[in-house]
């Protein structure tokens, strides 16, 4: 498979126009959800101008659009809904475990990353983009508006993936901003140097402000691998190589193993409100795509 990746690697035409589709209808459902209004106080909102309608005497005098008034000769005030504006950060662990030696595991990272931002772009949030090894660099600042979305793909294209991910320090470098509200989605897979590295993050996680998402990408063979006997086997982020000789024995436990990291992990989001998913790299892309907006998100317009 080469090593590369092209556009078209990541949305095929009628996925793109899927997820417009998919956009407009989760538009539809926050409006629904919001209420007209003169003004609001709050801080994190914005107003969208909806429509006019007749003054009457028990409303404020300065709501009064009096341009409109210079040409009709009537008095109207101007309606407009309350649009929560919500900073979208995606954290792509761009550790050499998410390339190699599987390169589905990059794609499917790259097209949930795409898709998270299309829609937040579509629905007029802010979106940045971060990659994590050994700290956080940040790949795009706050974009905003749907126009946006081609300069996400060429970021996500030219990333590279090498080296180590220092999910403690990544996790202790990241502070998004307390001035709005914030959903955080971190896509690794969270393999650390140690196998509890994940895990002990989480509680940082924990205490940012928002709504924060774990989104574990696997390959089959990373929880069931089909090997035997005498192997050498190589760590693709160190260069380290071992020798072993493995019986059936072994490799069941090595199940075991990676089965209860993956359930100490989830366990722990679980104990600080933090949502937790895995995603094959082999599952279809939009199918699970689906499955992580119907787990609720403000993003898609759930609870």
């Amino acid at each position: 498979m080469p090593d590369t990746l092209e556009r078209e690697d990541l949305f095929d035409a009628t996925f793109l126009d899927r997820l417009r589709v998919l956009a407009l209808r989760l538009r539809k459902r926050r409006q629904l959800m919001r209420r007209g209004s003169q003004s609001t106080p709050a801080t994190g909102f914005t107003r969208e101008f909806k429509d006019y309608r007749h003054y009457t005497p028990r409303e404020d005098y300065r709501a009064i659009d009096w341009r409109l008034y210079a040409r009709l000769d009537k008095l109207f005030v101007r309606l407009y809904e309350e649009t929560q504006e919500l900073n979208v950060h995606i954290l792509l662990d761009t550790s050499t475990s998410m390339a190699q030696p599987f390169t589905e595991k990059r794609r499917q990272a790259l097209r949930f990353a795409v898709a998270l931002a299309y829609l937040a772009l579509s629905a007029q949030q802010r979106v940045s983009l971060y990659s994590m090894s050994s700290g956080v660099h940040v790949e795009l600042p706050p974009l905003r508006g749907q126009g946006n979305i081609e300069k996400v793909i060429q970021a996500v294209l030219k990333l590279k993936f090498e080296g180590l991910t220092d999910m403690k320090r990544c996790f202790e470098e990241f502070r998004p901003s307390r001035q709005r509200y914030g959903i955080i989605f971190i896509i690794s897979d969270f393999f650390g140097r140690e196998i509890g590295s994940a895990t002990e993050a989480v509680a940082r996680v924990s205490a940012w402000p928002g709504e924060n998402h774990f989104l574990q990408i696997v390959h089959p063979e990373e929880r069931q691998p089909q090997i035997e006997g005498e192997l050498e086997l190589t760590e693709v982020e160190t260069g380290e190589r071992r020798r072993f000789w493995l019986t059936r024995r072994d490799v069941q436990r090595y199940v075991e193993t990676f089965d209860a990291f993956v359930e100490n992990l989830a366990r722990e989001c679980a104990g600080h409100r933090v949502d937790f998913m895995q995603v094959g790299s082999d599952e279809p892309f939009e199918d699970r795509f689906l499955d992580l907006l119907a787990r609720g998100s403000a993003l898609s317009g759930g609870a």
